[in-house]
């Protein structure tokens, strides 16, 4: 299979996960499993005891909650395909960062400079590869608009790296129900 990056978006349980890791197994070799979820709390640690379980044991697992892209560049191994899971809980991460340092009176501006300069290096990292990158992350915007500021700052930012990382990639996927809906190339 030739090199491609692919973008997995959808809403929760969608089958994104899943699908990026179907699509690594179908590639093969050597892979790199990026994620970026923190265990802040007993299900969130379930979850993530779950999500390692699935994986086949000799896949590398990166942990990075953020700065994924230095750290996937740091990583010195040749790689067949990077999996990245997911950039919903990276953009999330550093919204974090940003309100443990000034609470619920976050600039949006600053969040969206980090998260922009975030995943510009993820598609600089991307770019230089050899590797074929699957990336998982939410769709968050077809909901209702949220009613706290940092909710809609999060939608917001979130939307934006997801437009950044589609127009970067080769193709992209809707996930519904399990199943993948192309929508980059379109047909």
């Amino acid at each position: 299979m030739d090199r491609k990056t692919i973008l997995l978006i959808g809403g929760a349980r969608s089958g994104k996960s899943s699908y990026a890791e179907e699509l690594a197994r179908e590639i093969g070799g050597e892979v790199l499993f990026v994620a970026t979820a923190e265990a802040g709390d007993a299900e969130m640690q379930t979850r993530i005891a779950a999500h390692k379980k699935s994986r086949p044991a000799h896949w590398h697992t990166l942990e990075a909650p953020c700065g994924v892209g230095g750290c996937i560049a740091l990583d010195t191994r040749s790689y067949d395909v990077v999996v990245l899971d997911c950039v919903t809980l990276l953009v999330n991460n550093i919204l974090c960062k940003h309100m443990a340092v000034q609470g619920d009176d976050v600039s949006q501006k600053a969040v969206e400079e980090d998260v922009k300069s975030e995943i510009g290096a993820v598609i600089e990292c991307m770019r230089k590869s050899p590797a074929t990158y699957v990336m998982v992350t939410n769709e968050v915007g077809e909901g209702i608009i949220p009613l706290g500021a940092s909710t809609r700052i999060y939608r917001d930012v979130l939307g934006r790296a997801n437009q950044m990382l589609a127009r970067a990639v080769d193709e992209v996927y809707l996930m519904v129900a399990g199943i993948p809906l192309r929508v980059k190339p379109q047909r």
